[in-house]
């Protein structure tokens, strides 16, 4: 069986240990140098750059995050062995692991190891998905003849390259399919590199969970339960046309992933979603004016992102967490793409003000989604708001003066509460 080890990148048949170098760190599948898709995702990326930048922190347990308030960012595997994981409230971590050190996030030191990382991956092949700072899709058909090796060999010297070079490491899946390859990387972390091939696919999904589809989250997975379905062997059961009827569009691509199948291609310019932005506050709140500011400071920093991407959003989301921790989301669709902070703040408050007091708070985020090309944002104005216009002139000219004296050259009084 074709085998690689993943220490000096030797190639040989099935052995225990790499005959050349005596490392256990073996890769061994009978389409092992077939397969072209892979998934790259980094082990507890921001705690893994602490650690580097940081050298006695190796071996305590740290999170990455805001403050006892606010939610846990990534946390280390040492962290994650007492149960601490993504997303959790910050409190509820620090019961679990009360030693733990806790680190607010460094954006730009992340995101510069992201860079180094991607420029790694275009080494090998121009076919790149990013899906975060931290993962990416990898397309590798057709580079064996340009790097004299099969895929899985350019993976793992990758993987090797990111060690020596950047101090970081990660967990590789490789398949014949992007939803494949993702489950792949999850299998073996941290430090893997697992393969599923296309002949063991019907087997290896049969008796998995259907929460290993990635989008499957806990609402989702509550809708399945109640029709029954708990496993791809329980998927299988369904006709097409049925799942189709009860799940909507969710359900023709639940169809095909219970049979292993996924035809979207690694798209290196897959288009972005959604750009939101949330804090979490030290203390409940339920001062106006104390949301209020961090409101339009949210939609500033909202449309200064979709300005550097040129993009604007059809719909404005507000998001609330009250005490207890249960969410309220208000949407609208707007009649005109916007990109304008002032019109992202003036719907979000609205959408504020039309769910009343049921503070206090702990979060507040807004986002734009469904979005388009800045170039059809806010074209003929709103004729109800005749001030709009006025408004939009002066952000742009804003804008223009913060590019060449810096952010904080005007501030509006507002983000000053």
């Amino acid at each position: 069986m074709p085998s690689l080890c993943r220490d000096c990148l030797t190639q040989f048949d099935t052995a225990r240990r790499c005959p050349a170098c005596g490392s256990p760190r073996v890769v061994s599948h009978s389409e092992l140098f077939d397969l072209t898709i892979a998934h790259m995702d980094c082990d507890a990326f921001y705690a893994s750059v602490e650690k580097r930048d940081d050298p006695s922190l190796e071996g305590k347990p740290l999170i990455i995050g805001g403050g006892r308030r606010g939610v846990v960012s990534t946390a280390c595997y040492v962290a994650r062995i007492r149960g601490v994981r993504s997303a959790m409230p910050m409190f509820q971590a620090l019961k679990l692991c009360p030693e733990a050190i806790i680190i607010k996030p460094r954006m730009e030191a992340y995101a510069e190891a992201s860079r180094a990382i991607r420029a790694m991956m275009e080494d090998l092949t121009p076919a790149i998905e990013p899906l975060s700072l931290d993962e990416a899709f990898m397309d590798l058909t057709g580079t064996a003849r340009l790097h004299g090796a099969p895929p899985a060999v350019m993976l793992a010297r990758l993987i090797k390259r990111m060690k020596d070079e950047l101090g970081l490491s990660g967990s590789i899946g490789l398949s014949h399919n992007k939803f494949l390859a993702k489950v792949a990387s999850d299998l073996e972390k941290p430090r893997g590199f697992s393969v599923i091939g296309a002949g063991e696919t019907a087997n290896f999904l049969r008796d998995k969970p259907v929460r290993l589809i990635w989008g499957i989250g806990p609402a989702a997975q509550a809708s399945l339960e109640k029709a029954g379905i708990r496993t791809f062997n329980d998927l299988l059961r369904w006709e097409r046309r049925d799942l189709g009827q009860r799940f909507g569009s969710m359900g023709d691509r639940l169809w095909h992933l219970a049979r292993g199948k996924d035809k979207r291609q690694v798209s290196r310019d897959a288009p972005m979603k959604s750009i939101s932005k949330e804090t979490t506050f030290h203390d409940d709140t339920s001062d106006l004016d104390i949301l209020d500011g961090h409101l339009w400071r949210l939609a500033e920093k909202v449309s200064d992102r979709a300005k550097a991407r040129n993009l604007a959003g059809r719909v404005v989301t507000l998001k609330l967490k009250r005490h207890d921790h249960s969410s309220l989301t208000r949407r609208i669709s707007l009649r005109e793409p916007a990109q304008l902070a002032d019109t992202i703040y003036r719907t979000a408050r609205a959408l504020f003000d039309q769910v009343g007091d049921e503070g206090p708070y702990r979060l507040l985020g807004c986002g734009i989604s469904d979005l388009c090309s800045a170039d059809a944002a806010e074209v003929s104005g709103d004729l109800l708001d005749p001030d709009a216009h006025k408004r939009g002139k002066a952000e742009r000219a804003t804008d223009a003066i913060r590019s060449k004296f810096g952010h904080d050259a005007i501030l509006k009084g507002r983000a000053l509460r």
